[in-house]
């Protein structure tokens, strides 16, 4: 699947993800494919997928469609990604249903959102979550979490604390190979 991580730490974040694509037992490394990055800027965010590969091409495709695109708070991510869902079932083909006892639609989407105002999680059902200072997504994401938690006070940037997350999912995950993809973006002072 993927290693996809996100990191604030000193005035900065960071987010970062791994290059290789599968198809079941297929493996698809970046030398082989002309787009390899899992990240997409909109807006002033990064935003990393994991999940279905089709998943970078609709929302590149849809979500700068939307109206009054909002990512600056766990608040305005949710609202955005709730204002996505039927767009991306009239549009994009999504076929929302994962189990028969699910309370709500699924988005089938996996993500972590950089900006200015911080890191920010969102899951199938539009669950968002706000995160202080390190997360991850995807296959190798308890890799990248056990090597983050271990070099996040030994380490002075976010970048740094991030390119160790996905190196030990490339290590340790299967479906997670190199080169690293990585961004940052200075975060914005929180006012008092």
């Amino acid at each position: 699947m993927t290693t996809i991580v996100a990191v604030k730490k000193n005035g900065m974040a960071a987010i970062a993800a791994d290059s290789l694509t599968t198809f079941g037992d297929t493996r698809l490394g970046r030398q082989y494919k002309g787009e390899h990055d899992k990240i997409i800027e909109i807006g002033g965010s990064w935003i990393g997928l994991c999940g279905s590969s089709a998943h970078h091409l609709v929302l590149s495709a849809l979500l700068p469609k939307l109206e009054d695109i909002k990512l600056g708070s766990r608040m305005e991510v949710y609202e955005t990604f709730r204002r996505l869902h039927p767009v991306l079932k009239e549009q994009g083909y999504l076929n929302p249903k994962e189990d028969e006892d699910d309370p709500y639609e699924s988005s089938q989407i996996t993500a972590l959102i950089v900006n200015s105002s911080g890191i920010y999680g969102v899951y199938s059902y539009r669950e968002v979550f706000d995160y202080d200072r390190f997360w991850g997504i995807g296959s190798g994401r308890n890799f990248a979490l056990g090597a983050m938690f271990a070099a996040y006070d030994r380490c002075k940037t976010a970048a740094e604390v991030a390119r160790i997350g996905v190196m030990a999912g490339a290590e340790f995950d299967t479906a997670t190979q190199g080169p690293i993809v990585l961004h940052t973006i200075k975060l914005a002072r929180k006012r008092k």
